[in-house]
């Protein structure tokens, strides 16, 4: 059975005298920083030179660079993207661990899939909150919490879980609830959301939209029944308060038997074994093996400009625009270089199915 821990299971008194490194300051790094320091515990900073340092500065914190603060910290969180993640940590992290410190990742993936070697003299911790930084932050200061998935790959120490518990209350996962589980199947949950689930969900998203744009329905009126209105963030949010189907009470008699009697017809879509083979992949290492191919990179910059030339975007930006809200361009992809192109000739094939796929 698996094992789930709360509130009650952590003890922060366990940190008492420890010093806690961050490692990167971004979104999870800051989010969690502020959490540990709020729970009244000793928190220095590692990050690179630039302006999360300086943030990081401001926020109060001592900051250092990643090799000092590993130096110093007697438990280490290790809060940067996984694609830099095994650089990172040979070079300025591994040579400079402390004898009986402990190495805590937010993410199961280059652990999970062996593509980083940790020390074997040093108690290995996972702690993954399901949650976005800015929600880690904004759950802690309303006292409500939010759920993490937690993992021990070594216990040297032979006190790895006092640890891990106590670092979960500190940064406010506890009152939500923390689960047991390995790094491997917390990176594989985590790739299949963003690999299964969020396609199929855009796609159906997708396909509503367009099909009432043909249809002869405002532009505007369609994004902000779809989803600029936020009320399907609100009936998200409400399947996770009480339940996927118990929501629907949230709902008209008229909403309620529209979707029930209409819903049917969508019960044979073909989704399953799409999803199943998406999951093989995953499981048996394809995916992480294709991912970290240097061409992949170039092939990733790629699709990204596609994607990034949809009509939906374009749309969007009208609408945006119409409605008097902010316009973002953090999706504003470069095409690939000439020198690029040259080098994914030989995916060309695929690249066009890319392409045509994002038209």
């Amino acid at each position: 059975m698996v094992e789930i821990y709360h509130e009650e299971d952590g003890d922060l008194s366990f940190l008492t005298g420890k010093t806690i490194g961050i490692i990167g300051y971004g979104n999870q790094g800051r989010a969690q920083a502020l959490n540990l320091r709020d729970s009244g515990l000793d928190v220095i900073i590692g990050n690179l030179e630039d302006d999360y340092k300086r943030i990081a500065a401001d926020d109060g914190f001592a900051v250092y660079s990643i090799k000092d603060s590993t130096e110093k910290s007697d438990i280490i969180l290790i809060l940067i993207p996984d694609e830099i993640m095994d650089e990172v940590f040979q070079k300025d992290i591994f040579p400079n661990i402390k004898v009986g410190s402990t190495i805590v990742f937010a993410s199961g993936y280059n652990i999970g899939f062996g593509l980083l070697t940790p020390p074997e003299d040093n108690d290995i911790l996972l702690l993954a909150p399901r949650m976005v930084g800015i929600g880690v932050r904004e759950k802690f200061l309303k006292d409500e919490g939010f759920f993490s998935f937690v993992s021990i790959k070594q216990n040297i120490s032979g006190s790895a879980k006092e640890t891990l518990l106590a670092l979960a209350k500190g940064i406010g996962s506890l009152k939500k609830g923390a689960i047991m589980m390995t790094f491997r199947q917390e990176a594989e949950l985590d790739l299949f959301n963003e690999q299964a689930f969020g396609p199929a969900f855009g796609k159906v998203l997708l396909s509503s939209i367009y099909t009432l744009i043909e249809a002869g329905y405002p532009l505007e009126a369609v994004l902000v029944e779809m989803y600029m209105s936020g009320e399907m963030a609100y009936t998200y949010k409400k399947m996770a308060d009480v339940g996927l189907i118990k929501q629907v009470d949230f709902h008209s008699k008229t909403s309620q038997y529209g979707a029930m009697s209409r819903g049917i017809r969508f019960r044979k879509l073909s989704l399953k074994p799409k999803m199943l083979k998406i999951l093989k992949e995953i499981q048996g290492g394809d995916f992480t093996k294709e991912w970290e191919r240097k061409l992949t990179r170039l092939k990733f910059k790629a699709i990204k400009y596609f994607a990034t030339r949809q009509k939906i975007n374009k749309i969007e930006k009208l609408v945006r625009k119409n409605l008097k809200l902010k316009l973002h361009d953090i999706y504003d992809a470069k095409p690939p270089t000439k020198e690029e192109k040259t080098k994914l000739r030989i995916i060309s094939d695929e690249l066009k199915l890319f392409e045509q796929y994002f038209e």
